[in-house]
């Protein structure tokens, strides 16, 4: 089990005071508010993975953020379902939902931030594939060596994290302090709409602080967040929950896992790449140079000959394959045709994820805006409305 200061512990000591009843509220709101945290809870179960080590993927990712945009856009449609006006929202409601709403779209931009310096960085990758464009020809020495040079580069950029990103722990931790179920008065549509935005605030603080883990490679922005019984979703939710923190926090503590599965394929067949290309001899006209020594030899006795055939390498031509030095090279050419190969596949599959997972936080960014941007133009129609109906009370 996790120790309490590997992540945050955040307690709720109530029973349930605000479960809608039947002499509270009407059927028709029973069965909003149930459909709603049926559909919630099936939301958390579709989070969990079939292999746990999904989790540690851009594609896992790009999936708990979808998920966040979808009970967001639940959200609106309850609200809209209750027929419930913001003109009867308690102000309180109202700050909750703008605080809050504002601290997750601070937390978009920071995984943006760090996606684009992510998509940045592979700009060196594909330099690197379009240098060892195996399909046209075989990579010349000195071509070899430039992609080396840059597939430094680009692993040394994989080694750190955007600074915003960094700053998430510290926004998770302020959402989480203000996490609560406010209580309601006379106001059974008011106890359906704060019970709802509960589970929503409870998913979304625990949803971003996994990928916030996931990116950083730290498991100090998890949180375990402790809810009552009584709704629909918390069973699913203390699974997942449970089954998502013990593994991370167990995988980033141990070192087994510092990195997201499709960047760890890209890193270990640039690691391969390296060790391939180490022994090679760098010539600016490596190719030529076969095809001179060739000549010579035509021209040479055959004792000479024999006196130098050690300067060709890995570039040895396909006629000289009948010793065992040259089935050497050739197999040494076919390992890095290999890995240049998958270097190039693992590259197309990171860049696509890459560029799914940056428009999912985008279109959750924007539910969160215009979710925003109806609340505050209700309230500014709201506000006319009651001032028109003033200056006829003067009149």
């Amino acid at each position: 089990m996790s120790r309490p200061h590997d992540g945050l512990r955040i307690f709720f000591h109530f029973g349930n005071p605000f479960q809608v009843t039947a002499h509270k509220g009407s059927s028709r709101l029973l069965a909003l508010l149930s459909s709603f945290e049926q559909n919630l809870a099936e939301n958390m179960i579709k989070l969990r993975p079939k292999e746990i080590s999904d989790v540690f993927s851009l594609s896992w990712t790009r999936h708990a953020i979808k998920s966040i945009s979808e009970v967001h856009t639940n959200i609106k449609t309850l609200i809209m379902d209750l027929q419930f006006p913001v003109s009867d929202w308690d102000e309180n409601w109202i700050d909750m939902y703008l605080d809050s709403s504002v601290k997750v779209l601070d937390i978009c931009n920071a995984l943006s931030a760090e996606l684009t310096r992510l998509d940045q960085s592979n700009l060196l990758l594909r330099y690197v594939l379009h240098i060892l464009n195996i399909s046209t020809s075989v990579p010349s020495s000195e071509q070899l060596r430039r992609a080396r040079v840059s597939l430094d580069d680009w692993l040394k950029q994989t080694n750190s994290t955007s600074p915003k990103l960094e700053s998430c722990h510290a926004i998770l931790q302020t959402l989480q302090a203000t996490l609560c179920l406010s209580k309601v008065k006379n106001s059974a549509k008011g106890r359906v709409l704060m019970r709802a935005l509960y589970g929503v605030e409870v998913m979304t603080l625990f949803t971003c602080s996994v990928v916030a883990a996931l990116l950083t490679g730290c498991s100090k922005s998890l949180m375990d967040v402790h809810v009552a019984d009584g709704f629909l979703w918390v069973e699913a939710f203390n699974d997942l929950q449970a089954l998502l923190n013990e593994e991370i926090r167990s995988q980033l503590q141990s070192g087994k896992v510092r990195i997201l599965k499709e960047m760890e394929a890209l890193k270990m067949n640039a690691l391969m790449f390296h060790s391939l290309t180490n022994g090679i001899a760098y010539k600016e006209e490596p190719r030529q140079l076969s095809i001179d020594l060739d000549k010579d030899k035509l021209n040479t006795p055959r004792e000479s000959y024999k006196e130098e055939p050690a300067q060709l390498s890995i570039d040895l031509s396909k006629d000289e394959m009948d010793t065992p030095r040259n089935d050497a090279d050739s197999q040494g050419r076919q390992r890095l045709q290999e890995c240049m190969r998958a270097l190039t596949n693992g590259g197309k599959v990171f860049a696509h994820e890459l560029d799914s997972l940056s428009q999912q936080v985008n279109d959750l960014f924007q539910v969160l805006l215009t979710g925003r941007d109806a609340l505050l133009c209700n309230l500014r129609a709201s506000s006319m409305t009651k001032n028109n109906k003033l200056d006829v009370v003067r009149l």
